[in-house]
């Protein structure tokens, strides 16, 4: 891809397109848990409950390790940008192994205090007991996640989402046939494990997309597996960009955690209901993300080219198109609405609630896709304090304020969505402001 001239809707696509179907593995990965759990025959709406907390919370925990994935995309497509990726030969090993062992020593810790954390959620009886069986399963594949994210962000780096679109294609599809034979069993062969069937049939997925991760790592990257020297320079400005990242993940969580306690709290029809939006929401985040990612990808390159004229294109751009995927998306969702609660349950108490609140998550989509264009724009960049500081206003002064006035109201699954419906507002805000201002002096540093 050339920086001389601007960046084009097809040069786009080429990048978008793959790294949408890659983004949307892990959230369906949850998804097709969430669906398949949510119609067993027993105990269906505390499997359904239980399955949203524990996912919620393995995805915060992917979403504080995984912002790693952001940083070394950025650090290599500058390098690759100024053709001097020589330079870094060392550095993805070295960022490899740093994130796998924080997952490893995260998936310990949170081992012992399983049933803590999820009574934090409000959890309890069958739905706590659910939670932390599925937990204690789905975590294994923690180490498994960070490093096929790590991949991920190297090929990212390199311009590349073909790869990372063929891994998540294959993981997916497991992950579907591995769910219907754990969950419901297989005659006489498999026995049926329910919610525990779910947690085995990720992380067996997780377990093949990461050895076909290390198998293109070595085969089609210039990169080795192994570092012998020193830690390299940039793996220190990598930790810096990453420690950023991480509590700008951390004031993420806080707000997925408190949506989900006070819809635990509510009742077990509402964090059924909740888990079903969360899910579709995060589904809808992904796929969007897809042209977040060419805005990290690309926004790097061309910060290492100094190309300020196709940035601020390229940021038009993304956006238009990030918002039309958007908007089709709400209008598929709103055309198919009933059809879509009937895929995750038949409970008429939970799809009653869900209903009732499903068109908020649907019209704040257009919003959420302008935050994540900029949240990509500004991770290549390497911006990364800004996205740290813009987080944590959000979240603190946008939508704890904003869930709390809801909660005093009553209005529960609706306030909690409205709260989100804030947070965006905030962080798209924020960031659109602060790129119109300081474009120039951001490519300076």
């Amino acid at each position: 891809m050339t920086t001389n001239k601007r960046i084009g809707f097809k040069q786009i696509n080429a990048l978008a397109i793959p790294s949408i179907i890659a983004g949307v593995s892990e959230p369906l990965l949850s998804v097709v848990d969430t669906a398949i759990v949510g119609n067993v025959e027993v105990n269906s709406i505390e499997a359904l409950a239980a399955v949203g907390i524990a996912g919620s919370f393995i995805a915060a925990i992917i979403w504080v390790l995984g912002q790693t994935k952001a940083a070394i995309s950025a650090v290599i497509a500058q390098f690759v940008g100024s053709k001097t990726l020589g330079i870094i030969q060392e550095v993805p090993a070295q960022m490899i192994a740093i994130n796998v062992s924080l997952s490893l020593v995260l998936y310990l810790l949170t081992l012992l205090f399983t049933e803590q954390i999820f009574e934090w959620y409000n959890a309890d009886g069958i739905i706590l007991n659910y939670a932390v069986s599925y937990y204690k399963i789905r975590a294994i594949g923690l180490p498994f996640s960070l490093f096929v994210f790590t991949v991920y962000g190297i090929f990212a780096g390199l311009q590349n989402t073909f790869w990372p679109m063929m891994i998540s294609i294959i993981g997916l599809v497991l992950n579907v046939v591995f769910d219907v034979l754990f969950v419901y069993g297989y005659e006489d062969v498999i026995p049926a494990m329910h919610v525990e069937g779910a947690a085995y049939a990720s992380v067996l997925s997780q377990a093949v997309m990461a050895i076909i991760a290390l198998y293109l790592f070595l085969k089609k990257t210039p990169f080795k597996l192994v570092s012998r020297a020193p830690i390299h320079p940039e793996v220190k400005r990598l930790v810096g960009l990453s420690v950023n990242l991480f509590i700008r993940a951390l004031a993420l969580h806080v707000a997925l955690y408190l949506a989900n306690s006070y819809a635990t709290n509510y009742g077990k029809q509402y964090i059924a209901a909740q888990t079903i939006c969360f899910q579709i929401w995060l589904f809808f985040s992904f796929f969007v993300d897809g042209f977040a990612s060419v805005g990290s990808i690309v926004s790097g390159k061309l910060k290492g080219a100094g190309s300020t004229l196709h940035l601020k294109q390229l940021v038009v751009d993304l956006t238009r198109y990030a918002v039309i995927v958007a908007f089709v998306l709400m209008c598929v969702c709103f055309l198919f609405y009933k059809h879509i609660g009937l895929l995750f349950t038949a409970d008429k108490e939970v799809l009653s609630v869900f209903y009732a609140v499903f068109w908020v998550v649907l019209v704040s989509q257009p919003l959420n896709a302008i935050a994540f264009v900029y949240d990509g724009v500004f991770k290549g960049l390497a911006e990364v304090i800004v996205l740290r500081n813009t987080v944590v206003v959000a979240t603190f002064l946008g939508f704890v304020p904003a869930l709390l006035i809801c909660d005093y109201y009553d209005l529960k699954l609706f306030g909690i969505w409205i709260a989100f419906s804030v947070w965006m507002c905030y962080r798209s805000g924020i960031l659109f402001v602060y790129l119109k201002r300081n474009l120039a002096k951001m490519l300076e540093r």
